[in-house]
């Protein structure tokens, strides 16, 4: 009998772990593997942002940021993507008006709690961003805290 894997709830901060080498990486590679990652529809985007910041600060050179871009690419369709929809947004706002919170990262927050909904209610938010970490652990979400 297969056992099946669980979802978790996946904020960038933790998917770019996967992908480039930093305080962290090991635990979020280890979480990538026994969980079904769901995250937000802007993931992509933030990591392609991040690649391109890790080259520009030279984290990374070239080879391994067209590498690291091309396994994303990859990977996309393993994916399940919490879409940006009007309750996503106003959560969002309601969560950047009362914690402090940035607004992307308020998306992730809100997006997973959209996904508990749907999703089994122990559906974890899995983060290596401090603030989210807060902000979650307020609106009573179950962290798995990938320190930085």
């Amino acid at each position: 009998m297969k056992s099946r894997i669980l979802p978790a709830y996946f904020d960038t901060s933790v998917l770019v772990k996967i992908y480039v080498m930093e305080q962290g990486s090991a635990k979020a590679r280890q979480l990538v593997r026994s969980r079904q990652i769901i995250t937000s529809s802007i993931a992509g985007l933030e990591l392609v942002s991040a690649f391109r910041r890790n080259l520009i600060l030279g984290t990374i050179d070239d080879k391994a940021h067209a590498a690291i871009v091309k396994r994303l690419q990859q990977h996309r369709e393993k994916l399940r993507y919490v879409e940006i929809t009007p309750t996503v947004l106003e959560k969002a706002e309601r969560y950047v008006s009362e914690f402090d919170i940035r607004a992307l990262d308020a998306i992730h927050v809100a997006s997973a709690t959209v996904s508990r909904e749907r999703f089994p209610k122990d559906l974890p938010f899995v983060t290596a961003d401090s603030r989210q970490r807060a902000v979650g652990e307020q609106l009573g979400l179950q962290i798995i805290w990938v320190a930085n």
